[in-house]
């Protein structure tokens, strides 16, 4: 995850990035889907000002979508961007 604050934008943006390494076409998309997914759970809770790139290695692209939301609530509390 890398992630940008932008104290003068008052929203968050979302970036998800799977590179072509991790699979074919469909496995890709089905790991963007799941980092949408994860993110918009999440979303209500995330500080503002933010620009944030997701990415989605080839054990990620293995897991189920819980276990990817839950490492990213995790990840995202140690980096201090969720409210709450």
């Amino acid at each position: 995850m890398l992630y940008l604050r932008d104290d003068s934008y008052d929203a968050v943006k979302l970036g998800c990035a799977v590179g072509k390494r991790q699979g074919k076409a469909h496995i890709r998309v089905r790991g963007r889907r799941i980092l949408r997914e994860a993110f918009r759970s999440l979303s209500d809770r995330v500080s503002s000002g933010l620009h944030i790139v997701l990415m989605l290695t080839e054990s990620g692209l293995a897991s189920k979508s819980n276990e990817v939301s839950r490492e990213l609530e995790i990840l995202m509390r140690r980096r201090k961007l969720l409210v709450n």
